[in-house]
């Protein structure tokens, strides 16, 4: 959350509370009128209060949003005016207006739920932050979650070693609820210890329209990698779930399964090589508008796809207990 305002609410005053906020990288603490000095006894800290650094009034101001006259008067207000804005519920409208507005506002943050929403108005975010939780464990959650910069994921080169048409097979077609742009995609393979970068139907062809928010992902056996460094199943992902989207830079960023879709095709088995002489292996349906993606981020066909040619491979040490990476003797075939 870096360049973001993140300020810990501690109402009523509660040490441990307090703790676990400056702990967890909040340096600005909300506290009830006459506990500065208790907040600061814990080392270097910022406080909001009546007798600290910052003064509702002076400093910032607080309001509900609760009518449309409400998000009038901060987007009245001067673009240099701080505030804290409390929505009667979860209603975003309001805040996309003052955030296109250019308004400096901070919302409330009760849950995780909560973080991610407001982190993501109109692409940009608020200005900052308002933790708010109910036990010490929760601020830590809370913290974590504000300050989550976008996962990296290191992809290497690996050379196609061979390509075998397989006979039909279940395939997974994953529909999120986001457009996927360029050569953004899943990452799918037969092993988590190497997974293919496929990437979405949004290239036009004479057949078929662009499907820009499908990947047509492979078997349903295969894995996936999804948000948090863990992997599922093609097989176990249903509307509603989290899904990782990668781009050929390693950036992913988190979006939600819209629909999973099963289907009986013909399916190709995908071999390929990487520098470290580990040998890796994806499969995917048999059909042109499926893509992988090379080196330069160039999105390849598998019908056109050859021995020789680069694909992009995200490689680890084999080893996952219900999608969670482990140390442990494995071996995949």
């Amino acid at each position: 959350m870096s360049g973001r305002i993140l300020w810990a609410r501690v109402d009523p005053w509660d040490k441990e509370m307090a703790i676990a906020a400056l702990e967890s990288g909040v340096s600005t603490l909300w506290l009830p009128d006459g506990f500065a000095s208790l907040a600061r006894e814990l080392g270097r800290v910022t406080v909001v209060s009546a007798d600290g650094d910052l003064v509702e009034g002076r400093d910032f101001h607080v309001t509900g949003i609760e009518s449309a006259a409400d998000e009038a008067r901060v987007a009245a207000s001067s673009q240099e005016s701080l505030w804290v804005v409390r929505p009667s519920g979860r209603e975003i409208i309001p805040l996309e207006n003052l955030v296109a507005w250019r308004r400096r506002i901070l919302v409330e943050a009760r849950t995780a739920a909560d973080v991610s929403l407001y982190l993501g108005v109109l692409e940009k975010g608020v200005e900052g932050l308002v933790l708010s939780a109910e036990t010490p464990e929760g601020m830590r959650k809370l913290a974590s979650g504000a300050q989550a910069e976008p996962e990296r994921i290191q992809l290497v080169e690996a050379r196609v070693t061979a390509i075998e048409l397989l006979g039909l097979g279940d395939r997974v077609c994953v529909d999120s609820c986001s457009l996927i742009e360029g050569s953004k995609g899943m990452l799918v393979g037969n092993s988590s210890a190497g997974l293919f970068l496929v990437c979405a139907e949004n290239i036009a062809n004479p057949y078929v329209l662009p499907r820009p928010f499908r990947v047509n992902a492979g078997a349903v056996h295969s894995y996936c990698r999804v948000a948090g460094g863990k992997t599922a199943y093609l097989s176990e992902l249903a509307s509603g779930s989290d899904l990782l989207l990668v781009d050929e830079t390693g950036r992913g960023e988190t979006a939600s399964v819209g629909r999973a879709k099963v289907e009986r095709r013909p399916l190709l088995l995908i071999r390929a090589a990487t520098p470290s002489g580990r040998e890796h292996t994806v499969i995917l349906q048999n059909a042109e508008t499926i893509r992988v993606v090379g080196a330069g981020g160039k999105a390849v066909s598998v019908a056109a796809l050859a021995p020789g040619d680069t694909v992009l491979v995200a490689e680890e040490a084999a080893g996952r207990h219900f999608g969670v990476a482990v140390d442990e003797t494995i071996r995949e075939n």
